[in-house]
């Protein structure tokens, strides 16, 4: 069984710093550029019961604190992906990717994709569309960027199409290892039934973490999750040899997270596997079960291969 190092505070030979705290606190005492990825799922001001609902303008103004501060802890060839949704007030909806944007860009950074995350379930809406999307802004520090398609490309619609023509005639027209998944993700959302379900509202599924690891980090990167929760993005992370940190103030939110790497270590955390189809009712094709995750070492790792 493997035995991830997991410490409270900034420990350079963790595996999973697990703050509970302010991330402001936590962002202190990370040094400049530290980390190749920071991805999180800040509160959206809609009166979950981890936030309390404020203006809209104070709301942008504490997300700009905590945007510099992952800005300066940055590696110069990382990147940052912010998910968002809506902020939604007497029926209307302002769209916090956009109102959030410009902070970015302020800062210097580049936008790379806007990605959109379309999901199956959610609230049903009587006074407009119901809502089945969020997005991700996928900014870069640099033009020299960390960016590994081949470790995330999803399989191609027609594997075996041929070029019909020219100097290729006869070779296969698309890439053998799968195609680029595109800005537009289908992914389901961790709803009630969803095998990754804990107590938290807003959960990330960890295939959507999953993608955003294995294309934009290195084995033994650190990954900085501002907004943690229940440590989704650490169970990413950690599945793929990279280092994990984050923050968290709810208590109950953090110990569920701690339970979560317990059970990984022990190969008992369920996961729903990134290779899994979107369920289609009529599919005569073999339904893929849910995975159990084996967590590893990536400290020790890297410490055996430095000392070989």
């Amino acid at each position: 069984m493997a035995k991830i190092k997991l410490t409270s505070t900034l420990d350079p030979s963790s595996d999973f710093v697990l703050y509970e705290g302010d991330v402001l606190d936590l962002l202190k005492t990370m040094p400049d550029e530290f980390v190749k990825l920071v991805v999180t799922s800040p509160p959206y001001n809609i009166g979950k019961e981890y936030e309390n609902k404020i203006g809209i303008d104070k709301y942008i103004s504490g997300q700009e604190k905590v945007i510099k501060e992952c800005v300066r802890v940055l590696d110069r060839r990382g990147s940052i992906c912010w998910q968002v949704g809506n902020f939604v007030k007497n029926g209307e909806i302002v769209p916090l990717d956009i109102i959030l944007y410009p902070i970015f860009y302020s800062l210097g950074l580049k936008l790379r994709n806007r990605i959109v995350w379309h999901f199956g379930h959610g609230l049903h809406a009587s006074k407009r569309f119901s809502g089945r999307y969020e997005v991700i802004l996928w900014f870069t520090k640099s033009d020299d960027y960390t960016f590994n398609l081949d470790a995330v490309r999803v399989p191609q619609k027609y594997p075996n199409k041929k070029h019909f023509k020219g100097s290729q005639k006869g070779q296969l027209s698309g890439n053998p290892i799968g195609k680029n998944p595109s800005d537009v993700w289908e992914i389901p959302n961790v709803k009630s039934n969803h095998v990754e379900k804990t107590i938290h509202p807003c959960q990330f599924p960890v295939e959507l973490i999953e993608r955003l690891v294995l294309s934009m980090t290195n084995e033994h990167d650190w990954v900085f999750d501002p907004f943690i929760g229940v440590g989704t993005t650490a169970i990413a992370s950690l599945m793929h040899n990279r280092r994990a940190i984050g923050a968290e103030i709810v208590h109950a939110y953090v110990q569920v997270a701690k339970e979560r790497i317990k059970l990984a270590e022990k190969g008992l955390l369920r996961i729903r596997p990134m290779e899994r189809p979107i369920y289609e009712p009529n599919a005569s094709s073999k339904n893929i079960p849910p995975k159990y995750v084996q967590l590893k070492s990536p400290s020790e790792q890297l410490s055996f291969l430095q000392d070989t």
